[in-house]
């Protein structure tokens, strides 16, 4: 494929290329953002039907949902439109990433029977779509990979017209794990890049940029048919040309879903926020990923791995029965 040349910040200057950058010097190291977010950022409080239930019964099921330990900001519009992303193998994360909100430490013992009380939650919501993540379990010899293939056998026996999404770890680029979840039948294999390669070592000191671009090439090599995602945060002290290197190392890795959103601080313990990036920019890179050969970007302040997930399924299925 060919590649899209990365400009000069002169060069970009001159003809517009790429989207312009707004606020803070990225190389300068200091932070220079509003107080206060800006409108393009507000969401309504979640409040319908639907999210009230599925709140209870994630409570009752002693269930996680990454919605609500990630501090999500579309969880109500998820939640009411049936899609719920559930939070595997415990919520303490062996890895401390610096942009997350997720607690981490040393977890609990694994619960064998959360595979069960996933899928009846699911079977008893009637989700059209579902996404299961995970915290980092570099405890476990797979990362526990067997408990992610585990819970979409358990859901296809309950629900099987539910479509159904795995945002994965690295599993330390271990491709007896990656293989253990891709037999087991998802649509959409996911694992986040999170972040450009510059800012790799900044936001995801447990992790390694090229190993997780290999755990995105090795899925798509094991399953043509299984839909392969990746998203990272914008906001975090990126350039245009760092972005764009991630889109062509993406596509290079045979990723056909991204998703791009603006990166928010969970608390002043975390990473700050470097700028916002407004809603334009964010048009002009869902523009440039599908014109270098992304089937589907989804790109927004608020947009989140999980956003729209079920929709991103429908379509591009569609297109595929389409094309014969």
């Amino acid at each position: 494929m060919k590649r899209l040349t990365v400009l000069t910040a002169s060069q970009r200057a001159a003809n517009g290329a790429l989207p312009s950058h707004s606020g803070a010097d990225a190389s300068n190291g200091t932070e220079h953002w509003p107080a206060r977010k800006p409108e393009w950022l507000k969401v309504r409080a979640p409040g319908g039907s639907n999210y009230r239930r599925l709140k209870t019964l994630v409570r009752s099921g002693e269930l996680h949902s990454v919605c609500e330990e990630a501090h999500c900001p579309n969880i109500g519009e998820c939640w009411e439109a049936g899609t719920a992303t559930f939070l595997i193998m415990g919520d303490i994360c062996t890895r401390n990433c610096p942009y997350c909100a997720i607690a981490h430490g040393r977890p609990e013992e694994l619960d064998e029977d959360e595979p069960r009380r996933v899928a009846e939650a699911v079977a008893r919501l009637e989700l059209n779509h579902v996404v299961v993540t995970s915290v980092d379990r570099d405890d476990l010899p797979d990362g526990g990979a067997w408990i992610f293939a585990e819970v979409i056998r358990e859901i296809r026996q309950r629900l099987p017209g539910c479509s159904i999404e795995v945002l994965t770890p690295d599993f330390r680029g271990d491709r007896r794990a990656i293989r253990t979840v891709i037999e087991a039948g998802p649509e959409i294999f996911n694992h986040n890049m999170e972040t450009v390669r510059r800012m790799h070592r900044t936001a995801r000191p447990g992790g390694r940029y090229d190993r997780s671009l290999r755990v995105l090439s090795d899925a798509r090599k094991m399953d043509d048919e299984v839909l392969i995602k990746t998203g990272i945060m914008l906001g975090l002290g990126e350039a245009p040309d760092d972005v764009l290197e991630f889109m062509h190392d993406a596509v290079s890795a045979g990723v056909q879903i991204l998703t791009l959103g603006q990166y928010l601080r969970p608390s002043t313990e975390h990473l700050p926020i470097h700028r916002y990036v407004t809603p334009e920019e964010f048009v002009d890179w869902k523009r440039i990923g599908e014109e270098l050969g992304l089937l589907h970007v989804e790109s927004g302040a608020l947009v989140r791995s999980s956003y729209h997930a079920r929709e991103q399924v429908e379509e591009l299925k569609s297109r595929a029965a389409a094309l014969g």
